[in-house]
């Protein structure tokens, strides 16, 4: 759906394919728009060598972000031994989002690795990356729960992801990525099902903007997220998995 036919407010459309892949112990691809990100969940039944050492032992969630070479419109390589800054940081925050979904306490001495592959970019693959990120690692939390490897509740909060931006003195939602590179303003947001930020990413592209402006984004974030969240729970709970 094309940005000038979308409302201010309205989300593009989202679909979730769960266990889109055969062997992770989670896979969803999520679709936003024509972005398109394949988020497969792995369970390692070990720790990370840093908190192997560590005297509190508890488990673990990372990720990993990468786009595939013609993911965009033209090629770009492949950063298989020297990641760009710009992934790291993506990267981070992916991981640093899962994690304040989890309970890593009751997840036992053993790591989740949620890979997030952008097949096709159109704006909003990180966001788009957590909130699928999310599904493939309830999935895979469940499944431990279910087979008793993890204790009951290790799932603890849903979260999930959109930008919202200002463009010519308005705020949108969901920023495809023609409409990414004529904002004046753009922002990501991260946010519980209990409406608590869990981070928020926006700068200025040329002019500060006042906080009227970051309440509107805000305010729009939140509907929007509130939003993501009905379809995540909708996903999982049609594959059999109550959250």
């Amino acid at each position: 759906m094309a940005a000038q036919q979308r409302a201010k407010d309205e989300l593009r459309p989202v679909k979730f394919e769960l266990d889109y892949i055969l062997h992770p112990e989670g896979s969803v691809l999520i679709s936003v728009g024509n972005t398109k990100v394949l988020c497969n969940a792995t369970v390692v039944e070990r720790l990370p060598r840093w908190l192997h050492r560590s005297s509190q032992r508890h488990g673990w969630v990372t990720a990993e972000y990468a786009m595939l070479p013609r993911s965009t419109h033209q090629r770009t390589e492949r950063e298989t031994l020297r990641p760009k800054g710009r992934t790291q940081e993506i990267t981070r925050l992916i991981g640093r989002s899962l994690r304040s979904a989890v309970d890593l306490r009751k997840l036992g001495e053993r790591q989740i690795i949620v890979d997030c592959d952008v097949i096709q970019a159109d704006g909003g693959t990180r966001t788009a990356a957590i909130t699928g990120g999310f599904v493939a690692l309830a999935l895979a939390v469940k499944r431990l729960e279910r087979r008793k490897l993890a204790k009951p509740g290790t799932l603890i909060r849903q979260v999930a992801a959109v930008s919202v931006g200002i463009l010519n003195g308005k705020a949108f939602l969901d920023l495809d990525y023609q409409m990414d590179q004529n904002a004046d303003v753009d922002f990501n947001v991260v946010m519980t099902d209990a409406g608590q930020f869990v981070e928020a990413q926006g700068t200025a592209e040329g002019e500060p903007f006042s906080k009227g402006a970051l309440s509107a984004m805000m305010l729009l974030a939140e509907l929007g997220i509130k939003e993501l969240h009905h379809l995540q729970k909708a996903a999982l709970s049609e594959a059999g998995y109550a959250i």
